[in-house]
């Protein structure tokens, strides 16, 4: 059984014997990977929905890991109890939607020692979520496949943290007096923004160009809050150039 590279990266970052919840699990294909691999000592695999729910019992059945991995239907972070899991991926959701399974079920993250998230949009929604309830982010990547761009965003509770948050979203200079703000971190990520690939570089290009639609759009309103509106994205934009030419792209 093969994962996509998306998942692949998500499961090369679960520690080795981890009780695994993949919530939105889809097919199962992420929890019985991690099992057969070692990466997971047992998993459940949650899904809301009843066809993804019948499928995700079949490829747990057929790969004859039922003692492994428990399937069950629900929302969110209701498939688990307190304390049964240390581990928790969720993938292919928007940030808020992510960000909202976190807050309805902050009672079960108490003993989860790693987040592991891929939001498909609102990554930004996601992060200053994280910081707000003292989650640290030790980790990004992007990657492109099959012509989509996502963020696999990896976070650790404070306490068990290497690194403090202060330290990740600290305001840094750039050149020529430019500084990526603590708010510009947040948005496009501290990580990536230490070592920005020219997929990094694509997909914020391609944000600006989206921003610039949105200012066009809100600028045929004749509300004074549509003009407000209009001139904080284009700040926006206005900043996001700035750090864009400022950047060194690494070369992979």
């Amino acid at each position: 059984m093969k994962l996509s590279n998306r998942l692949q990266r998500i499961h090369d970052q679960i520690p080795e014997g981890s009780r695994l919840a993949d919530i939105g699990s889809d097919h199962a294909l992420l929890p019985v990977v991690a099992v057969r691999s070692g990466k997971a000592a047992g998993a459940v695999a949650g899904e809301v929905n009843p066809g993804p729910y019948e499928a995700a019992r079949k490829q747990v059945s057929d790969a004859g890991l039922k003692e492994r991995i428990t399937v069950r239907r629900g929302d969110g972070l209701d498939v688990i109890s307190a304390g049964e899991v240390d581990v928790i991926t969720i993938a292919g959701m928007g940030g808020a939607l992510i960000a909202s399974i976190l807050d309805r079920g902050l009672s079960k993250l108490d003993e989860v020692k790693l987040l592991i998230l891929q939001p498909n949009v609102g990554e930004d929604i996601l992060r200053r979520w994280l910081l707000e309830h003292q989650w640290v982010v030790v980790a990004e990547q992007l990657l492109e496949e099959d012509g989509k761009v996502y963020e696999i965003i990896t976070a650790m509770p404070q306490d068990l943290s290497p690194i403090a948050n202060e330290e990740v979203y600290r305001a840094r200079p750039l050149e020529g007096g430019v500084e990526l703000t603590t708010d510009l971190l947040l948005r496009m990520g501290p990580y990536l923004t230490d070592r920005p690939t020219d997929v990094f570089f694509a997909k914020w290009e391609s944000e600006i160009v989206k921003l610039q639609s949105v200012v066009q759009s809100i600028s045929k309103s004749d509300q004074e809050s549509s003009r407000d509106k209009a001139a904080e994205v284009e700040r926006l934009i206005v900043n996001l150039k700035e750090v864009l030419s400022c950047l060194p792209k690494v070369k992979l």
